[in-house]
């Protein structure tokens, strides 16, 4: 979830190797596409998929212990049974 392959890295950085001709000259880049932006927008991309993932897997344990509290509830509710059936307890 969220996950960026090591090789779409890759191809961000090389592209601007790309773009210098053969002569040495560099290609003109369109306005707005500059290798900052990229970095700052993957930069982001990862913050997002980092904080749903934690969000995600405190939910998660949240659950987990809600269905082990009810698990031992439902125990000693067994145990408070068993008792009033073999007079322990009234």
């Amino acid at each position: 979830m969220g996950m960026i392959c090591p090789s779409a890295i890759f191809l961000l950085t090389y592209s601007d190797d790309l773009s210098t001709s053969n002569n040495g000259t560099k290609a003109e880049h369109p306005r707005g596409s500059s290798t900052g932006s990229k970095i700052i927008v993957l930069g982001l991309v990862l913050v997002a998929a980092a904080l749903i993932s934690f969000f995600v897997f405190k939910f998660w344990q949240r659950k987990k212990r809600e269905e082990q509290y009810a698990r031992l509830l439902k125990l000693f509710e067994e145990d408070d049974d068993l008792e009033l059936e073999l007079g322990l307890r009234d």
